[in-house]
């Protein structure tokens, strides 16, 4: 029975992990310990009292343990704490209502005060030195390691100062000097059954540097209504917010915090995921539910650029995500992360097959004036081309969304299909045979043959330089942008067999034949009417390719040319100007060269007769100067 006007002592003892409010805290055994002899006892007792009574939290003028680069006292004030729980363990198993109990447990309280004013003045006072940022940016110099004993607090700091002296910065040793402090307190108040308050004052302050740093970057809480409801130009500008936010809230503020929580209660696991899941996950939960109300907001084919930018950011970040939030504590935030990027993937594939059944629902029925590139074909390669750019993570998505059997690609289109090609790589092709055949329906609008299959050449050449151009070139080959030089080609062809069949007629089969004066004027008479109907017309045509350009201007003045020079050189001198009538020799191949130069530029053009005097003044040629007759 304790006597009378003692006091029985339950000190606080480390609790078991199936009793600690603090999962994980170490246990204590009674039986583990040394026994203490009562001489021992009480010098240890007398030695914390003379600590515990130089540094009274109520003492103002005591200063800091934790304070200079000298760290002695601190050491001793640690290790007399420890010595003293120790010897309230041998007095609780012999006398559980001893005075000296008593005295010793005043004397831990104390401390344990003066430790917990310690810790909240250090993590207050080092906060700019304590960001995530400078945390993580000595990650590799002070490796995070399990020690937590208060022998290792001595050897790690003299080893921590000797390379900070060597080799960091100023802010980088205060840093590490912070940490180093503030684990040998953690350790000491853990192994002491005081960890519920360390992680208290922890959390507190932690968890408020988390907080202020989303909000200077911008990252907020926002709910699904507020979305809904937001200007798409507002919406935007939060999402380009976050997209510049996203990587230091990942790779420098909860890293940066991981570390440093990891570090801190190093002597506990449970303890240590417990703390970081308590100051992180709020805020991580605001910065991974975003991507996913931004991804349910109203879809149009314009927006899967910022979602796919979104969508990038998260799977660029995953392996940092996986391990800063690999705890069970924090798995929802590992689910919230993905949960947003199975939500943007969704997005991005209905905005894919969207814009497919954009393309096909195209109705326009006016022909582009002169023959040029259709604003469809600048719209849809413009879009694929920059799609291209995503083609990696576009292939993730796409990987369980294959092209419909019933929609194969001819091989003549796109050769035959190999197992081995991407998922994205025939999606990308099979949108550009969507618009090569809308552009098929759209030639026909055209009430001239020739300048359809202009227009086909035009919009192919568009085409095909914008798959040379892009990433498209890598996901499409060279076997395909050469089976379509080829088309370009072809479509050529045709537009100068159809377009020219008229002039090339009006001269006779064979044109080193011998014939007739008259038979040489009248087919004089004929080239030049047909080649003035023909060049009236084509003049309001345009090829917007330069390549194209000169590519068909060549090909006319070779055949045209030199068809045309081989008649005229034989029957100019039959077909001399008869009195009284028009002169019928109006050409010479230097002049068709001339007219035939000014071709595909979509300008309109005066008569053949009429613009002889504007080629007199223009063209420095000899040749041609004062050839066309009125």
């Amino acid at each position: 029975m304790p006597q009378k006007g003692m006091r029985t002592v339950f000190f606080k003892s480390p609790p078991s992990s199936s009793s600690s409010s603090i999962p994980g805290t170490p246990s204590s055994s009674h039986s583990s310990r040394p026994t203490l002899s009562d001489s021992m006892v009480e010098e240890t007792i007398e030695v914390a009292e003379s600590f515990v009574a130089r540094w009274r939290p109520d003492l103002v003028a005591a200063g800091s343990l934790f304070q200079g680069d000298d760290r002695e006292e601190a050491r001793q004030f640690i290790k007399a704490v420890k010595n003293l729980h120790a010897a309230m363990h041998c007095l609780a198993s012999r006398h559980s209502s001893s005075e000296r109990l008593v005295r010793a447990h005043d004397l831990m309280r104390v401390g344990m005060e003066r430790l917990q004013k310690e810790f909240y003045r250090i993590l207050s006072v080092n906060r700019e030195y304590l960001y995530p940022e400078s945390v993580s940016s000595v990650q590799s110099p002070m490796t995070v390691s399990a020690r937590s004993s208060v022998s290792d607090f001595e050897v790690e700091l003299e080893d921590e100062f000797r390379f900070a002296n060597e080799s960091i910065t100023e802010v980088e040793r205060v840093s590490m000097s912070a940490m180093a402090d503030l684990k040998a307190i953690a350790d000491c108040m853990i192994s002491t059954g005081y960890g519920k308050e360390c992680v208290k004052i922890y959390k507190t302050v932690r968890k408020s540097i988390i907080d202020e740093s989303l909000y200077n970057l911008g990252i907020e809480k926002l709910s699904f209504s507020k979305v809904q409801k937001m200007d798409w130009e507002v919406l935007e500008i939060k999402i380009k917010i976050w997209l510049r936010g996203v990587k230091t809230a990942v790779k420098s503020l909860f890293e940066g915090e991981r570390i440093l929580c990891d570090h801190v209660f190093s002597a506990s696991v449970p303890i240590r995921e417990s703390c970081f899941a308590q100051i992180s996950k709020d805020g991580a939960m605001i910065l991974f539910e975003f991507p996913e109300l931004a991804a349910k907001y109203k879809k149009t084919p314009e927006k899967i650029f910022i979602t796919l930018d979104l969508y990038e950011a998260i799977a660029d970040l995953w392996p940092e995500i996986n391990y800063i939030f690999s705890s069970t504590a924090t798995s929802m935030v590992q689910s919230q992360a993905i949960n947003s990027l199975i939500k943007l993937g969704q997005n991005i594939r209905t905005l894919i097959a969207d814009f497919e059944m954009a393309i096909q629902k195209e109705s326009s029925k006016t022909p582009v004036p002169k023959g040029g590139v259709h604003p469809l074909t600048r719209y849809v390669m413009n879009y694929i081309s920059f799609l291209s750019d995503y083609s990696g993570i576009l292939n993730d998505i796409m990987t369980d969304s294959p092209l419909p059997t019933q929609l194969s690609m001819p091989e003549s289109y796109y050769g035959t299909p190999k197992q081995d090609d991407n998922p994205i790589t025939l999606h990308f092709a099979w949108l550009i045979l969507v618009l090569l055949c809308k552009l098929d329906g759209k030639a026909e609008h055209y009430n001239d043959v020739a300048l359809s299959y202009l227009f086909l050449a035009n919009n192919l050449r568009y085409i095909v330089d914008k798959v040379r151009n892009s990433n498209l070139r890598f996901l499409l080959g060279d076997e395909w942008i050469e089976r379509h030089e080829s088309k370009i080609k072809l479509y050529s062809s045709k537009y100068m067999r159809i377009g020219w069949s008229g002039v090339f007629s009006s001269l006779p089969t064979d044109v080193v034949a011998e014939i007739s004066p008259e038979d040489a004027r009248e087919s004089f008479r004929n080239f030049n009417r047909a080649f003035e109907e023909t060049y009236r017309k084509q003049t309001s045509w345009i090829v917007p390719n330069q390549k194209l350009r000169d590519e068909l201007k060549i090909s006319l003045a070779k055949e045209l040319g030199a068809l045309y020079g081989e008649f005229y050189a034989r029957n100019r001198g039959r077909a001399r100007r008869v009195s009284g009538s028009d002169p019928v020799v109006r050409l010479s191949p230097d002049d068709l060269g001339n007219y035939l130069s000014d071709l595909f530029y979509g300008s309109g053009s005066e008569s053949v007769g009429s613009a002889s005097s504007n080629y007199s003044s223009s063209h420095s040629s000899p040749s041609s100067r004062g050839r066309f007759v009125r």
